[in-house]
């Protein structure tokens, strides 16, 4: 195959970009990553470190650049991992340059907002390719940088770019992927896990104890699934890596910015920044989703009305769990 064929392409130079880079880079995968900070090419050009994650060791085989054109030109494969706030600039940059012949998955845990989309369809609002998918799952950035067994999950309507991702993605023995055919159930379920992930960081924080946040965890589940129904989505991916499996990793302890959210919530510290993780961000365009299509999520309403400093967080959970209690 050709270079280009065997190239991936990353978009964002962030924590996910760069550990994703270092991953592919430990197996020998050829990496160019496009980032708009031309200090942060410089760094990853000549220090082999991104300034965003620098515990992660970019080797030989990972180039950098500023210009969106070598990053077409170089790799045919692309991951898009940037904020949601930035997914729908960065496809149409990306459609200036790009063919249809490219494949386009992007690692983004959330909703775009102010449209409730998901991010697959707006990027193809601005993507000349409909070959676009999405890749989540329980693999938190730290670990990747530290070869720590992780696992993911892409997921496509078409099977080329299932195919074309597994055989580029996959790092074993730090990253294995899998496939899945449910795109709309990959995606949502991804962005409501990290919206969860606050709920549970935020229980932790008042010390619920194990019953509730098995509770809490069960509920997540159900919720999420509820809405994945109501938009096509196949239930049971809700219970999947992109679920449930991300759900138990990014709330098992500090190293996921929401579960850290969460226990800052629980500690009475809401400020202008609480709506600005990708979790949070979920939480609140779900919100609006499930009331457009008039799905109950009291959970997610409950974390929502405590995100935009509506409701106190004591109150949220007793809220909350009366009305699960209603719905049993």
């Amino acid at each position: 195959m050709t270079a280009r064929a065997e190239t991936v392409g990353i978009v964002g130079a962030g924590t996910f970009g760069s550990a994703l880079a270092s991953v592919l880079a430990r197996v020998g995968r050829r990496v160019i990553v496009w980032s708009r900070d031309v200090a942060v090419v410089d760094s990853i050009q000549t220090r082999r470190r991104s300034p965003r994650l620098p515990a992660a060791a970019l080797g030989d085989t990972v180039a950098a650049t500023s210009d969106p054109r070598e990053l077409a030109s170089e790799a045919r494969f692309i991951v898009l991992a940037v904020s949601s706030t930035n997914v729908r600039d960065r496809s149409r940059e990306l459609g200036d340059v790009l063919d249809g012949s490219h494949i386009v998955v992007h690692a983004i845990g959330a909703l775009a907002s102010p449209t409730n989309e998901r991010v697959s369809e707006v990027m193809v609002q601005g993507l000349p390719t409909l070959k676009v998918g999405v890749m989540a799952g329980p693999a938190l950035p730290a670990d990747l940088a530290e070869g720590e067994f992780s696992s993911m999950v892409i997921a496509s309507m078409f099977d080329e770019v299932v195919a074309e991702g597994r055989r580029l993605l996959n790092a074993p023995p730090a990253l294995r992927v899998y496939g899945s055919k449910d795109l709309a159930g990959v995606e949502l379920a991804s962005a409501l896990s990290g919206a969860y992930t606050i709920a549970l960081g935020l229980a932790d924080g008042l010390g619920l104890g194990p019953g509730p946040r098995a509770v809490l965890i069960t509920r997540a589940i159900a919720e999420s699934s509820r809405l994945g129904s109501a938009i096509g989505a196949e239930p049971k991916t809700f219970a999947g890596l992109a679920g449930l499996g991300n759900l138990l990793v990014r709330a098992s302890g500090e190293r996921s910015a929401d579960y850290v959210l969460g226990r800052r919530l629980a500690d009475g510290i809401i400020t202008a920044d609480s709506a600005r993780t990708e979790g949070a961000r979920a939480a609140l365009t779900g919100c609006e989703l499930a009331k457009t299509l008039r799905v109950r999520m009291p959970v997610l309403q409950g974390l929502a009305a405590v995100l935009l400093g509506k409701l106190d967080p004591r109150d949220a959970a007793q809220l909350a769990g009366d009305q699960v209690a209603n719905e049993e």
